[in-house]
């Protein structure tokens, strides 16, 4: 079987790429020290958002969000997700989550859900998970198992799987997004002039986090809020409804693409201080 036909969408095996897209990025990440927030949680004070991006793009793709939040006053932090495997990528996250001080509100886009589903659990600080267009896995559930479910979306057929060498020996499996279909798959109701800049600055997915398997689901014990775009071409709507009822997650519905950080920032910026005011405040 070629690369090309295992990363195919079909019921059979949709290799669970065609929900992992993250939003479109701008061109400048953004990020900021660990230490940041000190001093940020004094009584009566704002939580922290955590934001982490998913697949094919970086924290930049929160650009908007970020400035909404900043502008009402919340420390906002949007750390590079490595997107190099669920367990390591969690890890990272959650030890992340470490260095920052007092309540956080932890946001997840696309693959980014899967990744705070793993890394916020038993992590006391972490008062709400947020999903904006995001998967949201039980225990032992990969992301292909989840496609499998649903009609797949456009997203598999638009990527190009590329080599790269593993450490210890071996080699990996890189995933972009072709450049002719990267706005029209992920962000087609953003300018085509944003979504040209996020082709060009496009972070790879090993496709390998696909089939890996979380050991926590942390929406089971953490209040959650699911954002669902009903024009999505990666993650299926309806693959959505299904994770955000199991959840049972505070949920909304949108008319947008996946890339509803870069196209809809207000309406994410609003789920997001619903969360912080319903389990902070």
């Amino acid at each position: 079987m070629t690369l090309t036909t295992a990363f195919r969408p079909t019921r059979k095996r949709l290799a669970a790429l065609g929900a992992v897209a993250g939003a479109a990025a701008l061109a400048l990440a953004v990020t900021a020290p660990a230490d940041a927030t000190a001093g940020h949680h004094a009584a009566g004070q704002k939580p922290t958002v955590v934001l982490v991006h998913g697949a094919f793009v970086d924290g930049s793709s929160w650009n908007g969000v970020i400035k909404r939040l900043q502008h009402d006053g919340y420390p906002v932090i949007a750390p590079a997700d490595p997107l190099r495997g669920l367990a390591s990528d969690a890890a990272y996250i959650n030890s992340f989550l470490k260095s920052v001080k007092g309540p956080v509100v932890l946001v997840g886009h696309s693959y980014g859900g899967s990744v705070i589903s793993q890394a916020a659990a038993a992590d006391p600080n972490v008062k709400a998970l947020v999903y904006i267009a995001a998967f949201a896995q039980d225990q032992g559930e990969t992301v292909a198992e989840l496609n499998s479910k649903f009609p797949a979306t456009e997203l598999g057929s638009a990527l190009n799987a590329v080599p790269f060498p593993l450490t210890g020996g071996g080699t990996g499996t890189d995933l972009y997004v072709k450049a002719d279909k990267f706005h029209d798959v992920f962000a087609a109701d953003a300018p085509k002039s944003v979504t040209d800049l996020a082709v060009a600055t496009q972070r790879p997915v090993a496709a390998s986090v696909f089939d890996e398997k979380p050991t926590e689901a942390a929406w089971k014990s953490i209040p959650s809020w699911d954002l669902i775009t009903t024009q999505d071409k990666a993650i299926n709507p309806d693959e959505q409804r299904f994770m955000a009822q199991r959840a049972h997650a505070h949920t909304i519905e949108i008319n947008s693409s996946h890339a509803a950080p870069l196209s809809h920032p207000g309406a994410v910026t609003r789920l997001i201080e619903q969360a912080a005011h319903a389990t902070v405040h």
